[in-house]
C-alpha cells in the first residue's frame, strides 16, 4: 500500500487516503486492500455506497446496452435529454421525493446541488421582490459589473458546523476555508444538546429555544434580505451534531413567519440510514421545506423543489451535464433495493442495538466512550482525547473494521 501511495502521491495530493483499494476483491459491506486485508466497511467509503460494493445486480445493469450507450454518449441533459430521461427520472429519484416536493434538479455532486438550490432560492426572493416584471435594463447592465441592483446583496444563513461543500456556508471546520475569500453571509448557533437525551429535556429545549431565538433576530436585523436558511438534519461532518424535531419544525416557522426558503441539506443523510429514507422526515413538519438536496448514497445528485422556486426563464439554473443519465439508472437500482427490502426499517432495528451496546460501554468506559448519538445507523459517540480516539481507530482497523474517527477542530 505504501507503494501504491507513494507512486500516486507524486500526480496527486494522496495525504488523505485512509488505504488503497482493491475494488475487484471488495464485495458487500467488507472492503479490501491492496495487501489482502478484508475490513468490514461501517462507514461505507464517505456516507456513499449504499448497498454495498460490487452487487451484482448493478454490475449486470452496467452491462446493459442503455448504460453503454449513455456512458459513451454522454447527453447535455438540459438541451439533448435522452428519450427515456423522464421515465427515469419518475423510476428513480421521484419515486421517493420528499412528501410535497415534485421536482427534481439533477446535478453532478452535493456542493453543485447545493449551490443550484442558493441559485433558485436567489431568483425566486428577486422574481417576489420585482413583482414578477421583467429585468430592467438597470439591472441588466449592473449584474455584468457584480454590482447592485441587478447583483442584490442577499444572503444564505447558514449554522455553526454546518459543512455544504459551499465555502460561504461551510463553517465545520478551519481548513476548508482558510485562505479563501468568502461572502459575508450570517451564521446562527446550532443546538449543543447533553446526553443522553432523556435525562436533559429541560436543558436541551431551552438551548434549542436560544438557538431557535438567536437564528430570527439574524434574519430580521441583518443589513440585507436572508433568502433561504440552509441546515442539515445532523451535522455529520460537522461533529455529528443532532437536534430534536422542536427546533428544526421551529425554523420552518421562522422561515415562513419572515419569507425566508428552507433547505435542508440531505447530502449525507438521505436513502435511509436514518431510519427513514429522508432524514427530515423525521421531524413531521407541517409544511415541507422548500428544496432538499440529495447525493452521496445515491450515486448521484440533485434538489427537490416545487414549481413555484423553478427559474421563469429558461437557462438561469444550468450547466453542461447537469446530472447524469447512468446515475439516475444507478440509483433507480439502489432506490428499489433499499425499499424493496426494508433497509431504513432494518436501520432502526440495527442502530438501535447498536447504540444499546454502545451506551453500555459508556458507564464502563466514559473516557472512552460518551454521548452516544443517532438516529438509524447514522451514530456517533465522543473521545476524551485525540489519543484515545486514534488508539481507538487503529485497534478496531487491526480487529478488521474500517471506521472514520474526525477530529473536528481542524
Amino acid at each position: 500500500m505504501i507503494k501504491s501511495l507513494g507512486r500516486l502521491g507524486k500526480i496527486q495530493d494522496s495525504r488523505s487516503a485512509m488505504l488503497v483499494q482493491d475494488i475487484e476483491g471488495s464485495v458487500g459491506n467488507y472492503i479490501k486492500d491492496v495487501d489482502g486485508n478484508v475490513l468490514l466497511d461501517v462507514y461505507c467509503q464517505i456516507a456513499s455506497i449504499a448497498i454495498g460494493y460490487n452487487n451484482p445486480g448493478l454490475l449486470n445493469l452496467a452491462r446493459s446496452e442503455k448504460w453503454v450507450r449513455a456512458s459513451v454518449n454522454r447527453p447535455a441533459l438540459g438541451v439533448f435529454p435522452p428519450t427515456d430521461w423522464a421515465e427515469t427520472l419518475e423510476n428513480s429519484f421521484l419515486r421517493v421525493a420528499p412528501k410535497g416536493l415534485n421536482q427534481v434538479f439533477t446535478a453532478g455532486c452535493g456542493s453543485t446541488a447545493n449551490e443550484i438550490a442558493f441559485k433558485a432560492a436567489f431568483m425566486y426572493q428577486q422574481t417576489v421582490r420585482r413583482g414578477n416584471k421583467d429585468f430592467t435594463a438597470e439591472e441588466l447592465e449592473s449584474c455584468l459589473l457584480n454590482e447592485a441592483p441587478g447583483s442584490p446583496d442577499t444572503k444564505i444563513l447558514s449554522f455553526r458546523t454546518g459543512f455544504h461543500g459551499t465555502l460561504s456556508a461551510t463553517r465545520s471546520k478551519s481548513i476548508h476555508k482558510v485562505d479563501i475569500p468568502s461572502f459575508s453571509w450570517p451564521v446562527a448557533p446550532f443546538p449543543d444538546l447533553r446526553y443522553p437525551l432523556h435525562e436533559n429535556v429541560e436543558y436541551n429545549h431551552s438551548e434549542e429555544s436560544r438557538c431557535l431565538d438567536a437564528t430570527e433576530k439574524l434574519i430580521k436585523k441583518w443589513d440585507s434580505q436572508v433568502a433561504a436558511i440552509i441546515v442539515e438534519p445532523i451535522q455529520g461532518e460537522g461533529g455529528d451534531n443532532h437536534a430534536t424535531p422542536y427546533f428544526f419544525k421551529g425554523l420552518r416557522e421562522i422561515t415562513k413567519r419572515n419569507n425566508v426558503l428552507m433547505i435542508v441539506d440531505e447530502v449525507q443523510t438521505g436513502a435511509g440510514c436514518t431510519g427513514k429514507f429522508w432524514a427530515h422526515e423525521h421531524w413531521e413538519l407541517d409544511t415541507p421545506p422548500d428544496f432538499v438536496v440529495f447525493s452521496k448514497r445515491l450515486q448521484s445528485a440533485g434538489v427537490y423543489h416545487n414549481l413555484s422556486t423553478r427559474p421563469p426563464q429558461p437557462f438561469r439554473n444550468f450547466n453542461t451535464w447537469m446530472g447524469d443519465p447512468i446515475r439516475a439508472y444507478q440509483a433507480e437500482f439502489m432506490i428499489n433495493e433499499i425499499l424493496t427490502h426494508n433497509l431504513a426499517e432494518n436501520a432502526t432495528v440495527v442502530g438501535e442495538y447498536l447504540k444499546e451496546g454502545l451506551n453500555k460501554l459508556s458507564t464502563l468506559y466514559p473516557t472512552q466512550v460518551s454521548k452516544v448519538r443517532g438516529q438509524g445507523t447514522f451514530i456517533a459517540f465522543d473521545c476524551e482525547n485525540t489519543e484515545i480516539r486514534d488508539k481507538i481507530a487503529l485497534s478496531m482497523r487491526q480487529h478488521g473494521y474500517d471506521i472514520l474517527m474526525i477530529f473536528h477542530k481542524i
